[in-house]
């Protein structure tokens, strides 16, 4: 018996094309011009796979994708999109896609990926289970990206949003951690409740336990009443610990505890308190070093990574730059209540060749920075100040009581090897007080972990 396809395009020539190609012994083909012709063809005899347009007159891929989810669930669907649709794809994941493809497709991809689909409905039918239908949708607005390592990352969040496990999401500084961490908690069924998110290594070792977990009247000197903690305010929503790799080994036993038992003790408590947060984590370290040196509990690391997340470095996907300097420019422009500038092509390839350490977080600043500086409709290089600019400036001399502060912070802490205590040392001033000046002149890319500087700091 002949695998059955079911193609959904508005365009005559995709059909057509698609249907040549991917018609043979082994597989039989129809085709749709529109959802709701499919969804007659599939009432009169069901498809075993439906590769569907997103973007369509009246009802869209994903219309189609939910209604045969709930209509015929033994029929797998994939979506089909060009770039500018890419913030569907966790959405879609979400809902129960089996893949998602982007335009202009890739022949060999495509016959790739059904072969697989086919495969592995071959092997649900030797083991009798058919896929459960998932939830209705919700939007995956603000998500941006093209590249493919991006999109896996699009499909992880949708898959991750679907589920109520604990998420590890791992990346460099600046990468949007805490953006997919809050898309993953829009797109999930705890949408409507609390999202809490926690830096873990921007509080005190000594507070980090009353913070998360809060404390009881008299635990410590201060404390004159009860208070509660993150976990308690998260309630039944979602926690985001981020910088998990900073946190000291009596913190990680006790959120072993909540991962596993579902409970904490309030600082101070004799009585163990409940929590139903969904938690998630993030970390720009290297966990798996970490545990290597007994830094990391080994435990507490294969809690976190039921479900991980890597996010690639900007500069190993340059091809979004363009697409995030004009979400930027339109957010950022927005809030300034002013219209959006165009970028000439001379600061387009500047931004394109950047390497951009601080990656999107250094670019949203540096959007920021030019939006204030160009005076008119355009933004030029001399708008920009990149690093490397700034770097030019500053050997030809500061212009400002500001720019010199940050000239010297930034050298003095590139003479310390990025150890803040070092650092903080040297210009005589406390440390909390440097990491204010790291955050006002965004030097944290030229600045090691709290963890990091730590341990060079002990062995000096």
């Amino acid at each position: 018996m002949s695998d059955s396809l079911l193609i959904v395009d508005d365009d005559p020539r995709v059909r057509t094309a698609l249907s040549e190609a991917l018609a043979s012994e082994f597989v039989t083909v129809r085709t749709a011009a529109n959802v709701d012709a499919a969804l007659e063809l599939l009432a009169g005899q069901a498809a075993d796979v439906a590769l569907a347009d997103v973007r369509m007159p009246g009802r869209s891929g994903l219309d189609f994708l939910r209604i045969v989810r709930e209509r015929s669930p033994g029929t797998d669907v994939l979506l089909m999109t060009a770039y500018e649709d890419l913030p569907t794809v966790a959405a879609a994941m979400r809902d129960g896609a089996v893949d998602f493809l982007i335009k202009p497709l890739d022949l060999f991809r495509l016959r790739e990926t059904l072969s697989r689909v086919f495969a592995d409905r071959a092997a649900r039918r030797g083991r009798g289970a058919a896929p459960a239908p998932q939830s209705a949708a919700a939007s995956g607005a603000g998500l941006v990206g093209r590249d493919p390592a991006m999109i896996d990352v699009f499909k992880m969040i949708g898959q991750a949003a679907a589920a109520n496990t604990t998420v590890l999401i791992r990346g460099e500084s600046g990468t949007g951690k805490e953006v997919i961490a809050r898309a993953i908690h829009a797109l999930s069924p705890r949408a409507e409740r609390p999202f809490i998110a926690v830096n873990c290594a921007a509080i005190p070792e000594t507070l980090l336990e009353s913070e998360l977990f809060g404390h009881v009247r008299g635990a410590f000197t201060g404390a004159t009443g009860d208070r509660a903690g993150r976990f308690a305010q998260a309630r039944d929503g979602t926690i985001l610990l981020d910088e998990i790799g900073d946190t000291p080994g009596e913190f990680q036993a006790k959120l072993l505890r909540i991962l596993q038992e579902g409970d904490y003790y309030p600082v101070g408590a004799d009585r163990p308190q409940r929590t139903t947060a969904r938690v998630i984590a993030a970390t720009h370290q290297d966990l798996e070093d970490l545990v290597e040196r007994r830094e990391f509990r080994a435990d507490l690391y294969y809690r976190l990574r039921v479900l991980e997340i890597t996010v690639p470095p900007l500069r190993n996907r340059r091809g979004d730059i363009p697409l995030l300097v004009e979400h930027l420019l339109g957010r950022k422009s927005l809030a300034m209540n002013r219209p959006a500038p165009v970028v000439d092509a001379a600061a387009r390839a500047m931004l394109s060749a950047h390497d951009w350490p601080g990656n999107v977080r250094e670019l949203e600043n540096c959007i920021e920075r030019a939006l204030v500086a160009a005076p008119g409709e355009v933004i030029r290089p001399e708008h920009l100040k990149l690093a490397q600019q700034r770097e030019d400036e500053e050997g030809a001399g500061a212009t400002s009581l500001e720019e010199a502060e940050r000239a010297h912070i930034k050298r003095v802490l590139q003479a310390a090897g990025g150890r803040k205590s070092k650092t903080a040392t040297l210009l005589r001033i406390s440390r909390p007080r440097l990491d204010r000046l790291i955050e006002k002149y965004d030097l944290e890319p030229f600045a090691r972990s709290r963890r990091t500087s730590r341990e060079e700091d002990d062995t000096e």
